[in-house]
């Protein structure tokens, strides 16, 4: 089992990064704001975790427990995979997500592209209970913003990996281009991962 990364990115991708470790580029599934904080040719950590099936084996990565301990829970999820785990923490914060799931926020939760009603009742049923309590509060969002500032990405290319991502995750290419230049209007100076969340969040809305 592979508990974590600690190496050179020498590879960033929409929804997948590379580190090489000791000579070996290891890749895994993960979500942008976890990828807008590497930068290639830098050394950094995530931790993983190894989902096995008959015919794969992916590694998803996470910048720290909360994150993948959250994944753990949501794949634990009738009928919820490993996908859909990715989305639902490229959508919320593990804290965020949690708060929404005990408080039988089913409606909230359907913000996460791919959850419908009848899966976000699921979700509240299956982890209200497990969830009271585990996850504090966040109050580090502004620092996780600033971590997540890539100093070489442009404007423009920051714009489209967000759109990119955006329809990645589910959403229509036109809605998610319309959210993104409204953020961008309200703040000109958003980093890629603020600017995805900020998106998120308008399109969960409508």
């Amino acid at each position: 089992m592979i508990d974590s990364l600690n190496g050179e990115v020498i590879a960033i991708g929409l929804d997948h990064a590379v580190i090489e470790c000791s000579g070996v580029g290891y890749r895994f599934m993960a979500t942008p704001p976890t990828l807008g904080r590497l930068v290639r040719g830098e050394t950094a950590r995530v931790l993983t975790s190894m989902v096995v099936k008959e015919d794969s084996m992916t590694l998803y990565g996470f910048t720290d427990d909360d994150g993948r301990s959250m994944f753990h829970r949501l794949t634990t999820v009738t009928g919820l995979g490993p996908k859909l785990a990715m989305a639902s923490l490229a959508v919320f914060e593990p804290a965020e997500l949690a708060g929404h799931i005990t408080a039988g926020d089913s409606k909230a939760i359907q913000a996460i592209p791919g959850v419908g009603k009848k899966m976000a009742d699921r979700l509240i049923l299956e982890l209200k209970d497990k969830l009271k309590g585990v996850y504090a509060t966040s109050e580090t969002t502004d620092g996780a913003k600033a971590d997540a500032v890539t100093a070489t990405a442009s404007a423009s290319l920051a714009t489209e990996q967000v759109v990119e991502a955006l329809v990645g995750l589910g959403f229509p290419e036109k809605g998610a281009r319309t959210a993104v230049s409204a953020v961008i209007e309200e703040d000109p100076e958003a980093d890629s991962s603020a600017l995805l969340r900020a998106a998120l969040n308008r399109l969960g809305k409508k």
